[in-house]
């Protein structure tokens, strides 16, 4: 096993792991870099940077939140869904 499918397979592994506030730690700091990374443009390849960026937002995002609202709407429909930070109800604990 090369290091890539190494790196591939343990991202995969630590995703798997990981909580709600975890996944969010993860994404402000994505944020962070690419704000930083975006004050170092230079001024005359900020539109183009800014464009290339929205298109990449788009691409990633609507097939996100496609996939989640499906998800969604799952849950909704499902009974025995069960939900992580769910207190059991009685007759579970009986």
């Amino acid at each position: 096993m090369n290091t890539m499918h190494r790196l591939l397979k343990a991202g995969d592994n630590y995703l798997k792991k990981m909580d709600l506030e975890d996944m969010a730690a993860l994404k402000f700091c994505l944020l962070s870099l690419g704000t930083l990374m975006g004050l170092s443009i230079s001024p005359r390849n900020r539109k183009p940077v800014g464009m290339l960026a929205g298109l990449l937002f788009l691409g990633t995002y609507v097939p996100l939140m496609s996939d989640f609202l499906a998800e969604y709407q799952r849950t909704h429909e499902d009974p025995e869904v069960v939900f992580i930070h769910e207190e059991p109800s009685e007759k579970e604990q009986d």
